[in-house]
């Protein structure tokens, strides 16, 4: 946190125009500050780059490559059949995936030791819930990122 904030000082102290010291005490500690001390030695941060120019300002070449609106159109279209498609799937797997882990939770793991006594299991038990609950948590954000994405595209 304080190598950020010593960071930021230093990009932003060319803006401010003020002058950065940099010293080393004998422990090896480095300290940044504005006045001089005995041993600093001034810093030279030299001007600021100029930032980049954004994309959205550029115009678009003359000889860009067009789409008449009928073609794009019939993409979005395919693109929104997929989406739907993917999501009708997960939304059945998360179900699949709920039912296994009631089933579970309903009939746990069993131990059948070399004598052929079946006994609960718990670790392993235990381990199988955790795996369904996963499996139950990636399709519930699958569900959720390609909802937001058809959202965006309607």
């Amino acid at each position: 946190m304080k190598s950020c904030f010593m960071l930021a000082l230093l990009l932003l102290a060319p803006l401010a125009h003020a002058e950065i010291y940099k010293s080393i005490d004998p422990d090896g500690q480095v300290t940044y500050s504005s006045t001089p001390t005995k041993g600093a030695k001034k810093m030279d941060l030299g001007m600021p780059p100029k930032p980049p120019v954004r994309a959205r300002n550029n115009p678009t070449p003359h000889n860009f490559p067009k789409i008449d609106s009928a073609t794009q159109k019939n993409r979005d279209q395919a693109r929104n059949n997929i989406l739907q498609n993917e999501l009708t799937s997960e939304i059945k797997l998360l179900g699949e995936s709920r039912q296994q882990l009631a089933d579970s939770a309903a009939n746990p793991e069993l131990y059948v030791d070399k004598d052929g006594k079946a006994t609960p299991n718990p670790t392993r038990h235990a381990d199988k819930i955790r795996s369904l609950q996963r499996r139950i948590t990636l399709h519930e954000h699958n569900i959720e990122a390609l909802q937001a994405e058809l959202s965006r595209s309607r």
